[in-house]
C-alpha cells in the first residue's frame, strides 16, 4: 500500500494502478496506471544511441540499487540480487526503447514475487497522474497475465469496449497485430483491432474505436435502495476520509452502509486509517507494520472521518473480490476482526505489503515494498488475502444479465432477521 499520494502499484506490470491498467490517454496499480498504451510497429531492432544507453544505465542502476538498499526484506526473498544485475543489466542497457527497457526491469522485479514491486515507464506514469481527467478511452481495465498477455479485469459501462462486446475474463493477445506495449497512447476516433481469447478459449477479433469520456469518480454514493446506502470506493485516494464522513453524517440512523471495494487497487495508508476511524473507536489498534530492520510499529485508529468525532452506529458490509488489493484488503480485515462488519464476495488478492513510490531518472516510477504488515489478530495477509464471511461469485453471466448477487447478498445479510442471527452466532476472531 502506498504511503505516497498516488495509487498503489503492483507486480508483473510494466504499467499499473495497482495491477489494474485502463486503456486511456493520459495517466492504477502493485497498482491498479490505467492501461492506455498502444502498440508500436515492429522492425529491425537497432542499437541504442549513446544518450539512450546512458539513460538506460541510469534507470537500471537506480532500480537495482533502490531494491538492494530499501526493500522491506533485507534478504530480498532469497534472490541473488548481484546475479540478477549480471543477467538483466546488459539487456536493459541494450534496450532501444522504453518498451524493451521496462520489460527487462519488470522481469527482474518479478524475481521478488511481490505484487507491489513494479516499474512504470514515463508515459505510464503520466497517465497515472492524469487518471481523473477527461481522456480518450477504450474502457478496459487490464491485468498483466503472462509475458505480453493481458487479462481484461473489467469493462466500463457505456464504453467503446462494451459496445464492441468485450467481456471481463477475456485475454488480450494483440492490438493491431502487435503485443501491447508501455509507450503509446490510444487516440480519440482512431480504431484499433483487438485480438482476444474468450472465456472458452475461442479466438475473438473486434474493432474498438476509443472516444473521449469523463473520468470515473474516485468515490460515489448510491441511495436508490430503501434503507441502504452503497458507497463505491474506486481507490484509497486523498480526501476519502473526508468524503466518507460527509456521506455518513447525512445517512439516517437505521440505514445500512455498504462499502463496495471490488477491484479497488488500494492507495494511501492514511486514508485507510481514516475509513476505519468512521467505524472503530479512536486509538484502537488495528495492525502492526514491520520495517526492514524488523522493528514493529503498532497502527492505531486516528480521527480522520471528516467532521465526525466518533464511529457511526450503522450496520456495515464490505464487498470485495479477487482484485481488491492492499488498503482494500487491510480495511475489511480490520473491520472483520473487530466484529464491526460483514465481508461479502470473493477472497481478496493477498497483496498487502506497504509500498512507496520513487521517481526514476527518465520520468518513470518505481514502486517498492518498504514494510510488512500483520493484522491486530496476528494474521499476515500477504499471499493469503481476506476470506469473506459470505462467499459469493459475480459471474460473467451475472454481469451480462445486469445482476449483482454480491450486492444482493450483502443487503440480505444486513436485513434485521439476519442481523439477529449473526448476533447470536459464535464469532471466531481472525480470517
Amino acid at each position: 500500500m502506498d504511503v505516497q499520494p498516488r495509487p498503489v502499484l503492483f507486480r508483473r506490470l510494466a504499467v499499473v494502478f495497482a495491477l489494474a491498467v485502463c486503456l486511456t490517454t493520459g495517466a492504477a496499480a502493485p497498482a491498479q496506471a490505467r492501461a492506455d498504451e498502444a502498440p508500436v510497429a515492429t522492425g529491425v531492432i537497432s542499437a541504442p544511441s549513446r544518450d539512450r544507453l546512458r539513460m538506460n544505465a541510469r534507470v537500471f542502476d537506480t532500480v537495482w540499487d533502490t531494491v538492494r538498499r530499501s526493500y522491506y526484506d533485507p534478504d530480498l526473498q532469497g534472490v541473488d540480487w548481484r546475479q540478477a544485475r549480471q543477467t538483466f543489466r546488459p539487456r536493459a542497457l541494450a534496450a532501444p526503447d522504453d518498451r524493451a527497457l521496462y520489460r527487462e526491469l519488470s522481469a527482474m522485479l518479478d524475481l521478488l514475487d511481490d505484487d507491489h514491486a513494479g516499474a512504470v515507464s514515463p508515459a505510464a506514469a503520466r497517465r497515472q497522474d492524469a487518471v481523473r481527467t477527461r481522456r480518450a478511452v477504450m474502457g478496459v481495465t487490464l491485468v498483466r497475465q503472462d509475458g505480453d498477455l493481458w487479462r481484461i479485469e473489467s469493462v466500463r459501462p457505456a464504453s467503446p469496449a462494451e459496445a464492441a462486446g468485450v467481456e471481463p475474463g477475456w485475454v488480450l493477445q494483440a492490438v493491431d497485430g502487435q503485443s501491447w506495449g508501455v509507450d503509446f497512447d490510444v487516440e480519440d476516433g482512431q480504431p484499433l483491432r483487438l485480438d482476444l481469447t474468450d472465456a472458452t478459449g475461442a479466438s475473438r477479433q473486434v474493432s474498438v474505436t476509443p472516444q473521449m469520456m469523463d473520468p470515473l469518480p474516485a468515490f460515489s454514493a448510491d441511495t436508490s435502495r430503501p434503507g441502504v446506502v452503497v458507497l463505491r470506493i474506486e481507490a484509497f485516494e486523498r480526501g476519502l476520509g473526508r468524503w466518507l464522513g460527509e456521506q455518513l453524517s447525512q445517512t439516517p440512523a437505521g440505514t445500512d452502509v455498504i462499502l463496495d471495494l471490488r477491484s479497488n487497487p488500494g492507495g494511501l495508508l492514511l486514508e485507510a486509517d481514516a475509513v476505519l476511524s468512521c467505524f472503530l473507536p479512536a486509538r484502537q489498534e488495528w495492525a502492526t507494520r514491520i520495517s526492514r530492520a524488523g522493528r514493529p510499529v503498532t497502527l492505531s485508529i486516528m480521527p480522520g472521518c471528516g467532521a465526525l468525532t466518533g464511529p457511526v452506529p450503522h450496520d456495515v458490509a464490505l464487498l470485495v473480490n479477487g482484485s481488491s488489493r492492499s488498503a482494500a484488503e487491510l480495511t475489511p480485515a480490520a473491520l472483520q476482526e473487530a466484529g464491526r462488519a460483514v465481508v461479502v464476495g470473493e477472497p481478496t488478492a493477498g497483496s498487502v505489503l506497504i509500498s512507496q513510490d520513487s521517481p526514476l531518472p527518465d520520468g518513470g516510477r518505481l514502486t517498492l515494498s518498504r514494510a510488512d504488515y500483520v493484522t491486530s489478530g496476528g494474521v499476515r495477509l500477504e499471499k493469503r488475502g481476506v476470506t469473506p464471511d459470505i462467499v459469493v461469485v459475480h459471474s460473467p453471466e451475472d454481469r451480462r444479465a445486469g445482476r449483482d448477487p454480491v450486492l444482493e447478498a450483502a443487503i440480505a445479510a444486513l436485513a434485521p432477521v439476519q442481523r439477529t442471527q449473526r448476533a447470536g452466532a459464535v464469532t471466531v476472531p481472525g480470517l
